[in-house]
């Protein structure tokens, strides 16, 4: 669905300036930006995807990853079409290097989004899979809704959008996890379509700054950015910059798109990124994609003791009370509270 969109400006002519997210493309009457999600219609800019969904279907919050926020709840998960980045290792390509026109969506009002929530017994909504920021507009009327009925909103995305555009999602927004893909301007050049990781940086410091719930995944592939001085520059950026309980979920890759020369990430080299952080003082580290890992749990920094212990995406026992370390009483980051009924998913 076509509708005006936000954060833009007039440029030379009939051209616009899209100032959502720091590509600012100039796009010229009848064309789109990078994203594909946006389009120069005589001189004004509209939003191609507002309500245009991929997949509109209830989740584990732990599938986002977020490990620390509301663990055991159900989440309604939404995407759409396209994203402002080009990533050769993406697993979603389909999705996010396709227009609205080339591929099957569902249209769903803000309200049936909210209705939906509630009808499969979900706690908060995500916008997710494909890259939220592209659907500002829709993202932003259905957190509206969701936070006057009481429902969570998360954001899992790149991160890749202007300061302006977060201040005016933040009275809705309790959650992100924010993929910081690399800890290196050469990557993002290289691997994600001619981006920066700056803005990323950004993002999450803006995050911390603001109260914003904040997990950060960091996709580890093989020769490309696993080498552990950018490893240990990750780790301290977010020791120094954001704090040490954030929680950073190393994620193993595996071979998609224009990488399925690569093969899979070692293990060992996984292990390796959660010995550096815990070197650098990082309270929260975890393993993904690498089923029945230990490091897949969570245990109190301060004394060890196994404190949440997941299998898949369901969370198997919860240890904690009034969000303290039963053992020694150290308060632990998490945000709400855990529902054993709500626990189980059929994933």
């Amino acid at each position: 669905m076509q509708k005006p969109a936000k954060f833009w400006e007039k440029s030379s002519g009939e051209d616009v300036k899209c100032v959502l997210c720091p590509r600012e493309c100039n796009i010229s009457p009848e064309n789109v930006g990078y994203c594909r999600a946006r389009k120069n219609i005589e001189g004004e800019l509209y939003t191609l995807v507002y309500g245009e969904s991929t997949s509109a279907n209830p989740d584990p919050i732990e599938k986002k990853p977020l490990y620390h926020f509301y663990p055991g709840s159900r989440v309604f998960s939404m995407s759409t079409a396209g994203c402002n980045f080009e990533c050769k290792h993406c697993q979603n390509w389909n999705l996010s290097q396709a227009s609205v026109e080339e591929i099957d969506t569902e249209f769903i009002e803000p309200e049936e989004a909210i209705e939906r929530t509630k009808k499969t017994n979900c706690q908060g909504i995500a916008y997710t899979y494909g890259e939220p920021v592209i659907w500002f507009e829709y993202a932003l009327d259905v957190a509206k809704l969701a936070s006057e009925e009481g429902l969570y909103n998360v954001f899992v995305t790149n991160g890749y959008m202007n300061l302006d555009g977060w201040k005016e999602l933040k009275p809705y927004l309790d959650a992100m996890n924010v993929d910081v893909k690399a800890f290196s301007d050469k990557f993002y050049k290289t691997i994600c379509g001619g981006a920066s990781v700056k803005p990323v940086l950004e993002t999450c410091e803006w995050a911390v700054d603001n109260g914003i719930h904040l997990e950060i995944t960091n996709l580890i592939i093989p020769e490309e950015n696993d080498s552990p001085e950018e490893i240990r520059k990750l780790c301290q950026w977010i020791a120094q910059d954001l704090h040490p309980r954030v929680p950073i979920h190393f994620s193993r890759f595996r071979p998609m798109y224009k990488m399925v020369d690569k093969s899979s990430t070692p293990v060992s080299a996984l292990e390796r990124a959660l010995e550096i952080a815990k070197d650098e003082g990082l309270e929260h580290i975890y393993v993904g994609n690498v089923p029945g890992h230990e490091a897949d749990n969570t245990y109190c920094p301060e004394c060890g003791e196994l404190l949440i212990t997941r299998h898949g995406f369901s969370v198997a026992k919860y240890n904690l009370k009034d969000h303290q370390c039963p053992s020694c009483g150290a308060e632990i980051n998490v945000i709400g509270e855990y529902k054993p009924s709500s626990s189980r998913f059929p994933f």
